[in-house]
C-alpha cells in the first residue's frame, strides 16, 4: 500500500517539564503523595529524562492532575475527535482529497473509551459519506499505530480501488493519575497528547514527483506472560498506567527479535524509526542494535514526550522532512506497548 499523505496535530497548550512540575505540585493529588514520591517527581521533571516539552489538551489546565473520572472521560470525548479531526483534515489537504472521497477510516486509541468510537465523531466532523467503513481499534496501547496500518493493508487487499485514512490519537492527559507507585509517577512525567493521520491507496499518489513510499512486511510479537509490566487498569473509575522497570529491556529484546526476522526475510533496513517510549527504552534498543541510531525518535521524545500510539508516525514525519528512503534502502518502523506486544513494518521507496 502506498502513502498518499501524512499529517500530525498537537494541542496548542505546550509545557516545559518545570511547568509540568508546578501543575502537579498545585494539584490535590500531590498533597496525598509521600515525601519519596514528591522527590521522585522533582528528580524526573528537573533532570535529564529525554523530555523537554509536552502538549496537553485537557482544559482547564490547572485541574489536570486532580480531575474526577467523569471530567477526564468528558475531556477525552471532546478532545480526541477534535485532535484526530485536525490531523486528518491536514492529511486530506496534503493529498488533495475531500473527506467524501474516503472509503474507510481506521482510528486507534487507548487513553479513553467511547461508544460509538472516535471514528463516528470524526466522520461527522469532517463529512465522510454515510457508507464509509469505520473501524475503531482500542486496547493496543503505545504500539497501536502499526497494527492499525496493518488493518488498512487488509482493507485495501479486499478493495484495491479504495482510499483509506488511518489516525492514531491519544489524549494522555485524560489518563493521568497520581499515587505513590513509581511507574504511575513516571507516566505522569513522560506522556503528552498528539494525533497523526495517514492516507493510503493501493497505488502511488497521482502527483508523486519522485519515488512513492510503500508500506508492507508487517510483523507482530506478542508476549502475554509480560502483560503486567505495561498495561492500563481502572481504579476509582480512572485509567491508571502500570509501568515497571523491566519495560526497557522487554522493548529492546522484542525489537531485536523482530529486526532479526526482518533482516532474514529481506534486505536489512538502513534506518529504524522507533516508538520513543522513553530515554531508557531508546538507550536499551540502541544497545541491542548498535549499528542504528534512533535520532528521529529521540527528537520526538524531547519535543513532545511519549504520545503513545501516534509517536512512531511523528518520528516518520520528522525523518521524511530530513530525507526519504531510497530504492533498495528501506526504513523500518517499530512500536511496542501493552500486551506486551511489539509491531513492525517496512517503508520503502518505489520508483
Amino acid at each position: 500500500m502506498f502513502l498518499q499523505s501524512l499529517a500530525t496535530a498537537l494541542p496548542p497548550a505546550r509545557f516545559t517539564q518545570a511547568e509540568s512540575l508546578r501543575l502537579i505540585a498545585a494539584s490535590e493529588g500531590h498533597a496525598r503523595l509521600s515525601r519519596r514520591s514528591r522527590l521522585t517527581l522533582q528528580a524526573v521533571l528537573r533532570g535529564e529524562s529525554g523530555v523537554a516539552t509536552r502538549h496537553f489538551a485537557f482544559d482547564p489546565i490547572d485541574r489536570l492532575f486532580g480531575a474526577s473520572a467523569d471530567t477526564l472521560n468528558e475531556a477525552f470525548r471532546e478532545e480526541a475527535p477534535r485532535l484526530a479531526g485536525r490531523a486528518l483534515a491536514d492529511a486530506l489537504q496534503k493529498a488533495g482529497l475531500e473527506a467524501a472521497q474516503l472509503d474507510a477510516l481506521v482510528i486507534c486509541t487507548c487513553t479513553g473509551y467511547l461508544c460509538p468510537g472516535v471514528t463516528s465523531y470524526v466522520a461527522e466532523k469532517l463529512g465522510l459519506r454515510a457508507d464509509a467503513y469505520l473501524q475503531d481499534l482500542v486496547g493496543l496501547g503505545c504500539g497501536a499505530a502499526i497494527p492499525a496500518l496493518r488493518s488498512v493493508e487488509a482493507l485495501l487487499a479486499v478493495r484495491p480501488a479504495a482510499t483509506v485514512a488511518c489516525v492514531a490519537v491519544e489524549i494522555c492527559s485524560a489518563a493521568f493519575y497520581l499515587d505513590d507507585n513509581p511507574g504511575v509517577l513516571i507516566s505522569a512525567c513522560l506522556f503528552g497528547d498528539g494525533a497523526a493521520a495517514t492516507i493510503w491507496r493501493a497505488t502511488p499518489p497521482p502527483s508523486a514527483a519522485g519515488p512513492a513510499l510503500r508500506a508492507g512486511g508487517f510483523n507482530t510479537l506478542h508476549l502475554p506472560e509480560a502483560r503486567d509490566h505495561i498495561r492500563f487498569e481502572q481504579r476509582f473509575g480512572k485509567l491508571r498506567n502500570l509501568l515497571t522497570p523491566a519495560v526497557p529491556a522487554l522493548a529492546a529484546e522484542a525489537v531485536a527479535r523482530l529486526f532479526a526476522e526482518e533482516s532474514r526475510r529481506a534486505p536489512e533496513p538502513v534506518r529504524i524509526l522507533s516508538h520513543p517510549g522513553g530515554r531508557d527504552v531508546l538507550d536499551a534498543i540502541e544497545a541491542a542494535l548498535p549499528a542504528h541510531r534512533l535520532d528521529a525518535s529521540r527528537h520526538i521524545l524531547r519535543e513532545f514526550g511519549n504520545m503513545s500510539s501516534p509517536s512512531v508516525l511523528f518520528a516518520l514525519e520528522h525523518a521524511l522532512r530530513e530525507d526519504a528512503p531510497r530504492p533498495g534502502k528501506p526504513w523500518w518502523l517499530v512500536s511496542f506497548g501493552a500486551g506486551f506486544a511489539a509491531h513492525s513494518c517496512r517503508v520503502e521507496a518505489v520508483a
